[in-house]
């Protein structure tokens, strides 16, 4: 019988959920979902609703992949260095350039390039867009791995 507060796979499930099967196909239905449903709203023109769905797709993305830390359940191989890693960091054990990586590097960029396109690269749309991307991928970058500015979110 188990206690309850640990998993015997001794795999962290950070590193490894996204790399199951369908998962990129259910993320890019879940952004399909929002943008149909934020088109549906009367108010919301084209233009605005692509816009709100690249910034919430982006705040989500920043949230739980660069701010959130740790692992929802601890492992007996981890030994607790995994509490002070984003998600983003545990995500393939730390390697750099993966397929899954690239993956979630690219959907923003791809959501930008729909979003910049359908709002007819209107000005004040394109600063929000172009922003909001940014937002997601420096964090992203391989020089940033680990790293803290200013020291938010050290701990």
């Amino acid at each position: 019988m188990g206690d309850g507060g640990t998993t015997y796979s001794g795999v962290n499930p950070n590193a490894v959920w996204l790399n199951s099967r369908g998962i990129w196909l259910s993320y890019v239905i879940a952004v399909t979902i929002l943008h149909l449903v934020l088109l549906s709203i009367p108010f919301l023109n084209v233009a605005q609703a692509w816009t709100l769905t690249n910034v919430v797709h982006n705040i989500g993305n920043y949230i739980f992949l660069h701010m959130l830390k740790g692992t929802p359940w601890e492992t007996n191989w981890d030994q607790g260095k995994s509490r002070l890693l984003t998600h983003w960091e545990q995500i393939d054990f730390g390697e750099q350039f993966t397929t899954t990586r690239k993956f979630l590097f690219l959907a923003p960029v791809i959501l930008f390039i729909l979003a910049s396109f359908y709002t007819k690269y209107d000005p004040l749309h394109f600063i929000i867009n172009l922003s909001t991307m940014l937002l997601v991928l420096i964090p992203k970058l391989p020089q940033l791995h680990g790293v803290r500015i200013f020291g938010i979110n050290k701990y």
